[in-house]
């Protein structure tokens, strides 16, 4: 069946004339089935859906995909041909084809060479009506062959002269893209003196010094494989010549005074010249006899390139280039034919027939030159194709008369010149079908008053169906001028009436059968604004509202928007919406503007607009804020059970505006005099909706509020009292917990006055054992908030619930919640406590859990006693002072932090619940390990003395084992505060004090003290002491002894009158002198000369050391310091020692000794700083006054 458009003759608006084309187009496109099911339902030729291009380069790399898609009913199958042969796939191993498809897949990543698949591809897809077939795919891989070597001469080039760089790129598939850089790979740049042509080549008007350069390179980018080839640097030399001549144009490219180029209709134009000249020529481009087309004309490559897009014969024509320079000018004339390769006017279309019809094919191209129609049917050439007498060929045109079913087939317009081809399939297509209605049934439409209706009765049928529409079950046809009735089977009422409203039924029959559909139309009210906003002048800072109030249907719900100056509202607090108002605050210069108020449905839509004008307020006296009047002439409407419309008067805002109001309610029934907060609305807001509670007595109160505070309350408003109602609510935070180990006490939180809705408030409680097959136990009790089970096993749960009621009923039937009855102390202490000792302060304790029947009541865990029995060291008791720990819920062990090393302490763990703690577990004894001690208790240093200090200390309060021995440490302390070497001394743990010799007179020590176990050492206590320098001197620093003057008076005498003593100080000055030469010339160690140190070290002012202007010794320098030598040196630059200044310098050490020689020579020992066994470290060199150091260090 073709079909074919009846319109009634009726005049159309030509606001439906897109309707009607849409309808129109909907019926003839036939071949594509209106929905799913009909698809799967009609048998139809196949089609073509989806092919690879006529010329399909491939990528030789990858796997070849030949794309054809087909659709049918029945699904069609698929074949090849190749190069005009069958192609037969199945004996070829690289090449498969897709399920449910003709497209081909060519394994070239498998072994395949894309080479060996060269061709000429046509599909053809196959089913019972017909045969459609693709182009012919012609398929090449892409090839990017390497350029060609060649010996590339040096380019030597005089100044100003043209020069033309060939790239001549290898031919490749498809052709490459050129572009010049050089070897940093950046592009050269280009010019109106300097640019590259079409063909690749390099173009210099006229070189320039600046174009001297090695490497101009010409790449060649092959896009389809991804690839660039490199040609080989092109190397250009100018010489320049003064002073260049000028010349006038002269054209590159293209040559002589004319040319031609043949272009096809559709393709970019591109015209190119390139002219040489000093200065540089410019293009430009004229049409002969014409003008260049707008809108398509664009010049490139500094206008040495015209480009016209989607060229057409109109195009053609001769176009002039025209290079210009002072001196003269170049022209040259480019003949332009556009040809066609063919192109449609009329495609062929799809023809769906009933049996019997007529119909006809056509199909019309055109081309330059003009190209030739063939036909195929099935595609077989129709001369050779099998006869069908319902068909004629007349040329682009088949006609067909008094088809049949067998007449449905696949044909086939082949339209074709030298420039190319085009292929179009079209099927016929001979059905016999019965009527079908794809509307939905029952569909229901919905339309505004005074506007069309649109019933839909989508069908299909073949022959096709005749329409027919009746209103209501049993009415009649509707026929008249009220109705249009369009082909695609829609009935249109053009003016729907309220009365339109109903039930209409769609008949489609033919003379195959008869079907029938019914759709509803209801028609609403139009939605109006009835009263609009008006025109409003404000002052700035004032308030201005505009109203939008409006009516709709009552079915349809609208949505109101404002806008201003038709855009969104400022996102500004100041902007207030309401229902049907719009407010703003405080108004700006910024709020001058159009406001639209815009209401919508789901079928209609209105608005309306009113302008704003901000004018400036006049000069007014000093404004003064204060909160708002209260409110006033309250009123109560529309009573009702639960809920009553309170609206009210606001009272003057006092230069502030209101911003909201809040409504307060009081229940003189239950709480006489007491106001309670019922909930608040914005300041632009005078009603509000209240919701009710039953049995309360209501009154009503409201209070403004603005910035400033809230005014005083208003009047109260009348009193309501709604009428009493069974409970909405049932007592909360229900909780079932024993006090005693027979009873359950349950609780509850009691309703208040109005929540009981009426009067005679009880409460219903329940409760029953759980997991117990028991009927529930119920009592009722007054208002009160507490009922005792008596009578209970010890804890067990119960299933609890407390229900109320008043005079009226029950409330809704309550939760259950899950009690206890009373707890009692558990029965059995926890077994098996284990005690792992972790450390000499930290144990863990294991225990196995109780059973939880025997707890008798919540598990809150365990707690465990640990108290110490004894120090293993000291074997003393003393007060027992236990310790409790802690262990929430159902844990098995815990941690024992803070045990005193060496000690034996016991534990037990006991068990708790919330009544208390169990019977405890035996007396576990456990052992801490020794540990290390605790510092000792004191250390003190007394009896100082020239080279021994007295130590005296105390036993460490915490041993923590047993003790080994003691540590003591000390190190000398210089005036600089930096520590001397290290001496430590092992003390057995028996002794208390000892004196410590051999020590350096005169010297800060800094000792350290601790005990040790066998685990380790303890934390040490540190002193610091001064041995003293002359006992003569010690009576500001401590007491000497009696008698002690007496004897250090002889002693100087004795030894001041000995021979032996005088010819030891002289050898001592002597190898004092012979040492300073050594140590400026030489050091072992190179350590501090100290004797300006041990002399600043004295305490006492009369034994001080000369100053520098005295001619005391200087500082040398020690080889760990590497320092030069201190300002105050004394020693000549040629590096000796005078010799007065060392005689002056030992003088003035003799008579601060003050004859303190001992027979042992301990003053020289004093001296040098240094015990005779310390390894030399530090100050060494300090040594040096002893005569065998002396000459250890000559040596």
């Amino acid at each position: 069946m073709q079909p074919k458009i009846m319109m009634r003759k009726k005049s159309i608006s030509a606001s439906k004339a897109s309707l009607v084309l849409f309808l129109c187009q909907m019926i003839s496109a036939l071949d594509v089935p209106l929905d799913s099911k009909l698809l799967e339902e009609l048998s139809q030729p196949p089609t073509i859906t989806q092919q690879s291009p006529k010329d399909y380069i491939v990528d030789p790399r990858e796997n070849i995909v030949i794309q054809c898609e087909a659709k049918g009913k029945p699904p069609p199958s698929f074949s090849w041909t190749r190069n005009g042969t069958h192609f037969d796939i199945d004996k070829d191993a690289q090449v498969t084809m897709k399920p449910n498809s003709g497209t081909l897949v060519i394994n070239i990543m498998n072994g395949g060479k894309a080479e060996a698949y060269e061709g000429v591809y046509q599909c053809t897809a196959r089913n019972e009506r017909g045969a459609a077939i693709s182009n012919n795919i012609v398929i090449r891989p892409s090839r990017s062959p390497l350029w060609t070597k060649e010996r590339l001469e040096p380019n030597h080039v005089r100044e100003g002269d043209s020069l033309v760089l060939h790239c001549r790129p290898p031919v490749g598939l498809p052709p490459p893209i050129i572009f010049w850089m050089d070897n940093a790979f950046q592009r050269l740049p280009q010019s109106e003196r300097v640019s590259q042509g079409l063909n690749g080549d390099l173009y210099f008007s006229n070189v320039q010094p600046e174009d001297t350069r090695e490497d101009y390179i010409c790449y060649a980018r092959f896009n389809h494989t991804q690839t660039i080839q490199q040609k080989q640097p092109i190397s250009v030399k100018v010489y320049s010549t003064k002073p260049v001549t000028e010349r006038q144009p002269v054209l590159l490219t293209p040559t002589g005074s004319t040319s031609t180029k043949v272009e096809l209709r559709g393709n970019v134009l591109l015209l190119e010249c390139i002219a040489a000249g000093v200065p540089t020529p410019v293009i430009r481009w004229i049409k002969e006899g014409g003008e260049l087309p707008a809108n398509r004309t664009f010049f490139e490559n500094f206008e040495k390139t015209l480009k016209i897009i989607d060229v057409s014969e109109a195009d053609s024509g001769n176009y002039k280039c025209i290079a210009r320079n002072i001196l003269g000018s170049a022209h040259h004339v480019i003949s332009v034919t556009v040809k066609a390769a063919p192109y449609w006017i009329t495609a062929p279309r799809n023809l769906v027939l009933s049996p019997g019809e007529d119909g006809t094919l056509i199909c019309r191209a055109n081309g330059n030159p003009k190209p030739n129609i063939s036909w195929l049917a099935n595609g077989v050439p129709i001369a050779i194709a099998p006869e069908d007498p319902s068909r004629k060929v007349d040329g682009d045109t088949i006609i067909f008369s008094h088809v049949q079913e067998r007449s449905s087939a696949v044909y086939q317009c082949n339209a074709s010149n030298e420039y190319g081809y085009l292929l179009a399939n079209a099927f016929v297509n001979v059905l016999a079908e019965p009527p079908r209605i794809l509307t939905t049934a029952n569909k229901l439409y919905q339309v505004i008053a005074d506007s069309p209706a649109l019933l839909d009765c989508a069908y299909f049928g073949s022959p096709k169906p005749e329409i027919e529409w009746f209103k209501g079950v049993k009415g009649s046809i509707l026929r008249g001028n009220e109705y249009i009735f369009h082909d695609n089977g829609t009935l249109e009422i053009p003016v729907a009436q309220k009365d339109s409203t109903g039930t209409y039924t769609c008949v489609a029959r033919n003379e195959l059968g008869k079907i029938q559909n019914e759709v509803h139309l209801e028609v609403k009210d139009a939605t109006m604004i009835i009263k609009q906003p008006e025109y409003k002048v404000i002052q700035r800072y004032g308030q201005v509202s505009f109203e939008c109030i409006i009516k709709h249907d009552s079915t349809l719900l609208p949505t109101i928007i404002w806008l201003k100056d038709n855009d969104a509202l400022p996102d500004d607090e100041r902007f207030l919406v309401g229902k049907d108002n719009l407010t703003i605050m405080n108004v700006t210069d910024k709020d001058d503007g159009t406001y639209t108020c815009i209401v919508n449905t789901t079928l209609d839509s209105v608005s309306a607009s009113a302008v704003l004008t901000v004018v400036a307020a006049p000069p007014t006296p000093a404004i003064i804020y204060a909160r708002p009047n209260p409110p006033f002439d309250l009123e109560l409407t529309g009573q009702l059970e639960r809920s009553v419309e309170l609206s009210w008067i606001p009272g003057d805002e006092n230069n502030s505006p209101i911003t909201n109001f809040v409504i307060e309610y009081e229940d003189g029934l239950h709480e006489p005099g007491v106001w309670h907060y019922q909930t608040e609305v914005p300041g632009t807001q005078t009603t509000v909706q209240l919701k009710l509670s039953p049995y309360v007595n209501y009154s009503f109160r409201v209070i403004a509020v603005n910035e400033i505070g809230r005014s005083q309350p208003s009047e109260p408003s009348e009193q309501y009292l709604t009428k009493s109602a069974n409970p909405d609510e049932n007592p909360s935070n229900v909780q079932g917990i024993g006090s005693e180990p027979d009873n359950l006490v349950i609780t509850w939180e009691s309703l208040k006055g109005f929540q009981s809705n009426g009067p005679g408030l009880q409460y219903k409680v329940s409760w029953r054992q759980k997991d117990v097959d028991d009927e529930w136990t119920s009592v009722i009790v007054a208002n009160v908030s507490k009922y005792i089970v008596s009578g209970t096993p010890t804890f067990v749960p119960y299933e609890i619930k407390v229900q109320a009621l008043n005079d009226l009923g029950y409330a809704p039937e309550p939760s259950e919640v899950i009690g206890h009855s009373g707890e009692d102390l558990p029965m059995v202490a926890p077994g098996n406590v284990q005690v792992h000792v972790i450390n000499s302060t930290l144990a863990k304790v294991h225990w196995d859990p109780v059973p939880l029947k025997t707890v008798r009541g919540h598990l809150q865990g365990y707690k465990v006693y640990y108290w110490k029995v004894q120090s293993l060291s000291r074997r003393s008791r003393r007060h027992v002072e236990k310790k409790i720990l802690t262990f929430r819920g159902n844990k098995t062990f815990g941690m024992l932090p803070g045990l005193e090393p060496y000690s034996s302490y016991k534990l037990n763990v006991r068990v708790v619940n919330g009544k208390g703690e169990g019977p405890a577990s035996p007396d576990k004894i456990f052992k801490t390990p020794e540990g290390v001690p605790s510092s000792p208790s004191f250390l003190k240093i007394t009896n100082p003395t020239l080279d021994s200090l007295t130590l005296e200390w105390g036993s460490p309060t915490h041993p923590n084992g047993v003790l080994i021995s003691y540590i003591l440490k000390f190190q000398p302390i210089n005036n600089t505060h930096e520590l001397g070497p290290l001496v430590e001394i092992r003390i057995p743990a028996n002794e208390s004090s000892m004196i410590l010799k051999n020590l350096n007179y005169s010297t800060r020590y800094k000792f350290y003290f601790n005990a040790q176990t066998s685990v380790g050492s303890g934390s040490q206590i540190t002193e610091e002491a001064v041995t003293i320098m002359d006992e003569g001197k010690m009576a500001g620093i401590l007491r000497p002894a009696v008698g002690a003057g007496k004897a250090m008076a002889s002693r100087q005498v004795d030894i001041a009158t000995q021979g032996w003593f005088i010819g030891l100080m002289c050898a001592v000055a002597l190898l004092i002198l012979i040492l300073l030469i050594v140590c400026f010339i030489r050091r072992n160690k190179g350590g501090k000369y100290p004797v300006k140190e041990k002399e600043d070290a004295h305490a006492d002012p009369e034994i001080q050391p000369m100053k520098e202007d005295d001619g005391t010794f200087g500082e040398y320098s020690d080889t760990e310091d590497h320092k030069p030598l201190k300002k105050g040196s004394r020693t000549p630059s040629d590096r000796t020692v005078k010799k007065e200044d060392s005689d002056d310098s030992l003088v003035d050490y003799g008579e601060g000794v003050n004859g303190q020689f001992n027979e042992d020579g301990s003053f020289i020992g004093q001296y040098s700083g240094k015990k005779e066994k310390e390894p030399a470290e530090g100050n060494e060199s300090s040594e040096a006054p002893s005569p065998v150091n002396a000459m250890n260090s000559f040596v």
